[in-house]
């Protein structure tokens, strides 16, 4: 069995939980064991897994992967903690607020012999592979994706366009890398609303 962390217990964390403890029949899943989770709030167990610290996490010779569920803004930091400690990581998208630290994060966990995975679920859907299959082989003319959250604490998500990151990973999968051609932020204060416009061109233009 191999030992397993959640780091964070949000939406993400919480179904992490669920699910290592509740393993699909014959997937993968089945050889992973949840050794606790860590949280920065005192929770003691939910349901069977017990709260650990961070240092027993990093520590535990029994642990050999991490899985990240914290807010963006801590993903740098805590997956840095997790490699030293000589762990794999999974963590929820993004890896980091810059190309820069992420790069420096592959590079990192090449050097320790361990796998970095940054998850992106939606890209495992049905929905989303009956997607792709619509759009193999043909050629987008023009398109716009327009979608709706709500307002995001930059301090711990980071600057806005990090609420769009998964959808731009769509768009990139779909349809190769894309080259941002303009940008634009509308923000409205006292009705607490902020909106990004983003253009984006394919490599054939």
């Amino acid at each position: 069995m191999f030992g397993t962390v959640v780091v964070g217990v949000g939406i993400a964390g919480l179904a992490r939980i669920r699910d290592l403890m509740n393993p699909m029949p014959s997937s993968p899943s089945e050889h992973l064991k949840l050794l606790g989770f860590v949280s920065r709030r005192s929770f003691g167990n939910i349901n069977e897994a017990k709260q650990i610290s961070l240092e027993d996490a990093l520590r535990s010779k029994e642990i050999h992967a991490a899985f990240i569920s914290t807010e963006n803004r801590s993903h740098e930091e805590t997956i840095r903690m997790f490699l030293e400690a000589g762990k794999h990581v999974l963590v929820e998208y993004p890896m980091a607020l810059s190309a820069k630290a992420a790069h420096e994060l592959w590079e990192m966990a090449e050097q320790k012999g361990k796998v970095l995975h940054v998850e992106h679920i939606e890209l495992l859907t049905e929905e989303y592979k009956q997607l792709k299959k619509e759009v193999a082989g043909k050629d987008l003319v023009k398109g716009t994706l327009h979608f709706t959250g709500s307002v995001l604490d930059e301090k711990k998500a980071g600057f806005p366009a990090f609420s769009g990151i998964a959808r731009l990973t769509w768009l990139i999968d779909l349809f190769g890398d894309l080259t941002v051609t303009s940008a634009t932020r509308e923000e409205q204060k006292d009705k607490n609303y902020s909106r990004m416009t983003v253009h984006f061109q394919t490599a054939n233009k």
